[in-house]
């Protein structure tokens, strides 16, 4: 653990000066897929000050690895597919298991914890994914800061902090209050139990209006955490903003969503991580040998869901994976998972971790997108995920904000 922080430390450390580098830095590339669903070729992406400054298709030398791009000003990325940073809108960025391998490590330290909650960071960027939105925790928002202050190397979060449960309608309006003051960018609320207790409704109608009303007079999105239909039917009828599961979801539900304007975010992944990590999970809080069977029982389920999702004109469907303890830096899996059993074409894929995935999180005019004046979130891998989604697992580059964490594509010739 201690090496592999060192080492987080030490890229930080010869990162931070990217920050502060107005010198342009061009990336050459002949396969871009721009975030919003077009493909760009042959062009050159010049950044600038941590953002995309423009994009032409001139022709010009370019040179390879970090320090001569520092030195000359580019990096090849020719025989990549280049494109936006992803954006992963749920998951637990200080979910880990402990120095016991164990999803749970008595008398853990909060030190402990964060280090851990930093490797989890620091795996996820290099992974590729360049924002994620974490819901939630309360150690969350130290994290999101250190990133912020740019002396730890981890994604953009943004975070909910603890989650809303229950309450008088009056007390759920004041969690709401209270999580706005605390520094929270989103609510995230609890409206049915989780998929290990069967998924059903743990809110009335009266609770969540109070929740998604007082969001959205804070300013704020709402996201909740609904599996059963009738807990799916209240979110929409409260007016909330995003419903992440949506494991009941129906044709109608479906349809009432893109009515609503609402944004959809099941996943595949989060129930094939618990089922991979079953010892480390059981016996712990709820993980129990029903529960378990819960999830198991889910998969089709859901696959049913999400492949009728998909095929739903105009609905929002954004990309999360609920990423716990096992499944930090494995996020991509997700895109891998919802093309071959969900059915999604893999471009809808990349837009629902992109630019849709920015619209979700209300920042769809800083990320998201190859496009001039957003910042320069970008990523390259190896291979056409167009023609083959396993090409999201072989990230060779990444970039955020103008900073280059990862380069695998050194050494390449570009001819």
């Amino acid at each position: 653990m201690m090496r592999a922080c060192g080492t987080v430390v030490l890229l930080a450390l010869t990162a931070i000066p990217g920050f502060a580098q107005t010198t342009p830095i061009t990336l050459q590339a002949d396969a871009v897929l721009d975030g919003r669903g077009k493909t760009l070729k042959n062009v050159r992406i010049a950044v600038q000050d941590g953002r995309i400054k423009a994009i032409d298709s001139a022709p010009g030398p370019v040179t390879l690895g970090r320090q001569s791009a520092q030195r000359d000003g580019g990096y090849d990325l020719r025989g990549l597919t280049v494109m936006p940073g992803w954006i992963d809108t749920h998951v637990h960025i200080m979910n880990h298991f402990g120095r016991e391998g164990r999803a749970s490590t008595p008398g853990e330290t909060p030190v402990e914890a964060m280090l851990f909650a930093a490797e989890n960071a620091w795996q996820t960027l290099i992974g590729g994914f360049t924002t994620v939105q974490s819901i939630g925790s309360a150690g969350d928002k130290d994290l999101r800061d250190a990133i912020a202050r740019g002396r730890l190397p981890g994604p953009r979060i943004l975070t909910s902090l603890e989650w809303i449960t229950g309450g008088t309608p009056d007390e759920i309006r004041a969690n709401v209050r209270k999580r706005k003051a605390d520094g929270a960018d989103l609510i995230k609320i609890f409206a049915s139990r989780s998929s290990r207790e069967g998924g059903g409704r743990t809110l009335d109608d009266a609770q969540l209006q109070a929740g998604c009303d007082e969001t959205k007079r804070a300013g704020m999105r709402s996201v909740v955490h609904a599996h059963s239909i009738d807990s799916i039917d209240a979110a929409i009828r409260a007016g909330c903003d995003a419903v992440t599961h949506g494991t009941g979801s129906t044709d109608a539900t479906l349809k009432a969503m893109v009515d609503r304007g609402m944004f959809l975010e099941p996943q595949f992944l989060v129930t094939h991580n618990y089922l991979e990590h079953k010892a480390r999970f059981l016996g712990v809080g709820n993980y129990t040998e029903e529960g378990f069977v819960f999830m198991e029982k889910n998969i089709p389920i859901k696959t049913a869901m999400i492949r009728k999702a998909v095929k739903v004109p105009g609905l929002k469907l954004v990309f999360g994976t609920d990423a716990v303890a096992g499944a930090h830096g494995r996020n991509a899996e997700e895109f891998i998972y919802r093309v071959r059993d969900g059915q999604q074409p893999p471009m809808d894929a990349i837009v629902s971790a992109t630019s849709r995935a920015a619209e979700a999180i209300r920042l769809q005019d800083r990320i998201g997108a190859i496009a001039p004046g957003l910042d320069a979130d970008i990523i390259a891998v190896d291979g056409d995920p167009l023609t083959d989604i396993t090409a999201v697992r072989r990230v060779v580059f990444v970039m955020k904000g103008g900073v280059v964490y990862k380069n695998l594509a050194r050494g390449r010739s570009g001819s």
